[in-house]
């Protein structure tokens, strides 16, 4: 099993272009010097040997191991996933800084190949250990202690048991990601490479994305009615990569008897299915109490009959245009951070000051923002697209919330550092909710405490409502693709079918938003990857709750959880807060808070 690193995307992002003060840039020579620094191509040459010698001593042979070989070949497997990962990271995160540069694309490509066919070897590993008899390993494991470590590991792969194929078709299943991997980067290339005029400008897409929150409406209006357009006039493009993409995933789901086309995902998440239809079940039950009845606040503040989607992020009309500089972001989320513990602050420090955080917008950079844990010998690295708006603030809060965790989580190692999605989002929700409250509690009057509700509100309903009716949207294409080809109107029409429900009565939508499908990078890196963002900031409404009403040794406690990576499962980890996912009335506890909110918003309106 490889574990190559994956990089935490926020799922509510913006960016933009303004001058505000020294942005920090990445620093990636912890990863390596430069695209021929001799300790690449020295790393390149000894995963090569090491895959080969890999298989050659272990295959067909972990049944007959004893405890203490299996631990060898186990940490052997680790050292590979840690050269490859860091291999990978460097090449990719090269990539993200200027995806429109060929060499950085072809160093990139040619890395995914090498590696590709490097461990194309090392399939056996995971297929070995899964026909493994389960008192087999459990002895072994009571043999050795530090081999029992992995023993989460072996259970989230060996749940991969029922579904695995042939030796052979799974090395071919494995060479085949090749052609799925060129397909994304065909999206990231045609997505960096569009302009967009608007305004009397030509921006690329995360700044013109941002007009969509500018304070003028004609200027929002022109931007959206832009987007609308250039979409279309690409929608082929994303139309054939969203249809092949989707077409091979359903292939070896089939192949592999899965249940349901987002049962891969769950698998991967270690969440069960039932988990996540309770979430997703909750989240559309509240749409009316929750997206339609704040939306039909903001139409009121903002005195329109109806809401168009480019007035969706509209800033409200008593909002303050300031920009944040980028050393008062600082300010605002290290003290947030130090205020909760003084661990987590100093845990957030280096990646101002060492080359850890690239920030500016820049054409040809990758969109949006997110943390890439790398590997665990060496640090993560966050992306942001700084505009200084409150927004980028709280974005800043989230990634860097990322990052602490994949800290604290490295010392867990390749195979149980990485941590579930669903519990990924929590310590970057986390972040934000301290850097929301501390903002909160300094409010000046209730005119600013308004205007930061309201902001939190749009921020949770973009991250709850917003992701569950992506996760929708997702789960009506992959069974649709499944009867046939897609085409763009048939994708179209998925998407409006969740927009209308999901956004409620007080909007109406313009000819044009039907394309807005397009430009969203998780339905195409990462399918069913969007409902992890509801996990997160419904576990982290419960979580704070807890925090407000019992803080003594919260932190500890906290700290712990972020510690333990993905060496336990979500039940384990939330018990010592006396928390279980699998209630089907948690998810009302971290819905109720945004309720609350909401409650608090029209209680001031009916003042005002």
């Amino acid at each position: 099993m490889l574990n190559l690193p994956f990089p935490a995307r926020d799922g509510n992002t913006t960016s933009g272009t303004e001058s505000l003060g020294a942005l920090p840039e990445w620093d990636l020579s912890d990863l390596y010097a430069s695209p021929d620094a001799p300790e690449l191509l020295e790393d390149m040459s000894w995963l090569e040997r090491e895959c080969s010698s890999f298989a050659k001593d272990y295959e067909g042979q972990l049944a007959d191991l004893s405890s203490d070989s299996m631990l060898t070949c186990v940490q052997r497997n680790e050292k590979i996933s840690n050269v490859a990962g860091r291999i990978m990271s460097f090449a990719s995160l090269r990539y993200y800084q200027m995806t429109t540069d060929g060499d950085r694309t072809k160093f990139l490509s040619d890395a995914q190949e090498k590696i590709t066919n490097f461990t194309t070897p090392l399939v056996f590993f995971s297929l070995e250990m899964n026909r493994l008899e389960d008192s087999h390993l459990e002895n072994l494991m009571a043999q050795n202690e530090n081999l029992a470590r992995y023993k989460r590991a072996f259970e989230r792969m060996r749940a991969m048991k029922p579904h695995q194929l042939s030796d052979e078709m799974e090395k071919f299943i494995h060479d085949l990601g090749a052609v799925g991997d060129a397909w994304e980067k065909l999206f990231d290339e045609t997505i960096a490479g569009l302009s967009f005029d608007a305004n009397g400008e030509t921006r690329n897409i995360e700044g013109t994305l941002d007009f969509l929150m500018d304070h003028d409406r004609s200027k929002r209006e022109a931007a959206a009615r832009e987007l609308a357009n250039v979409f279309s006039k690409n929608i082929k493009i994303f139309s054939r990569a969203h249809n092949t993409l989707a077409k091979e995933k359903q292939i070896i789901d089939r192949w592999r008897n899965m249940p349901s086309a987002q049962a891969g995902r769950h698998m991967s998440n270690d969440v069960e299915a039932e988990v996540v239809e309770a979430l997703r079940d909750a989240v559309v039950a509240s749409y009316p109490k929750l997206s339609h009845r704040y939306y039909e606040l903001k139409r009121k503040w903002l005195g329109y009959d109806k809401l168009e989607v480019w007035d969706r992020n509209a800033p409200l009309p008593l909002e303050n245009k300031r920009l944040v500089g980028w050393s008062e972001a600082r300010k605002i989320v290290m003290d947030a951070y130090g205020e909760f513990d003084s661990r987590m602050a100093k845990l957030a420090e280096p990646f101002f000051t060492k080359g850890w955080i690239d920030a500016p917008v820049k054409i040809g950079k990758a969109p949006g923002a997110f943390a890439h844990p790398t590997v665990t010998t060496v640090h993560p690295y966050v992306m942001l697209n700084y505009l200084g708006k409150p927004r980028d603030v709280m974005t800043l809060a989230h990634e860097l919330g990322h990052g602490v965790h994949q800290v604290l989580a490295a010392r867990q190692g390749e195979m149980l550092s990485s941590t579930p999605l669903t519990l990924a989002e929590t310590a970057s929700v986390f972040g934000e909710m301290l850097t929301f409250q501390k903002m909160l509690d300094e409010a000046q009057d209730q005119k600013e405490r308004k205007v930061m509700l309201a902001g939190k509100v749009e921020d949770m309903i973009n991250t709850v409502v917003r992701q569950i009716a992506f996760y929708d949207f997702e789960c009506k294409l992959h069974k649709a693709r499944s009867q046939g080809e897609l085409t763009p109107n048939d994708i179209n029409a998925l998407w409006m079918s969740v927009q209308s429900e999901s956004l409620g009565p007080a909007f109406q939508f313009m000819d044009g938003y039907e394309t807005f499908w397009a430009y969203i990078p998780h339905f195409v890196h990462s399918p069913f990857y969007v409902y992890a963002y509801a996990f997160g900031d419904g576990l982290v409404n419960a979580l704070y709750a807890v925090y407000q009403s019992n803080p003594d040794g919260f932190q500890d406690k906290y700290f712990d959880m972020l510690k333990a990576g993905g060496s336990m499962h979500h039940k384990d980890l939330l018990a010592p807060f006396g928390l279980d996912a699998s209630d089907p009335k948690f998810w009302d506890k971290g819905l109720s808070m945004i309720s609350s909110m909401i409650d608090e918003l029209e209680t001031m309106e009916k003042k005002d």
